[in-house]
């Protein structure tokens, strides 16, 4: 994710983005890390459903 896709979803300027990674590195750090969350959470949530989708065609296939 880029600073200005940052600065929109947080809803403040792409200065603001940059001034917290200059003057508030703990600050920058601790949004940075958050997106890294949500995008991890992403793909678990992602992989979870192609799971559910192989052992779904599994025992379609069992029952076949």
């Amino acid at each position: 994710m880029t600073q200005r896709d940052m600065a929109g979803f947080l809803n403040v300027d792409v200065k603001t983005i940059r001034n917290w990674r200059k003057n508030k590195p703990n600050l920058y750090k601790i949004i940075i890390q958050g997106f890294a969350i949500e995008e991890a959470i992403k793909k678990a949530e992602e992989n979870a459903n192609e799971l559910k989708k192989v052992v779904e065609d599994l025992h379609k296939k069992k029952e076949s």
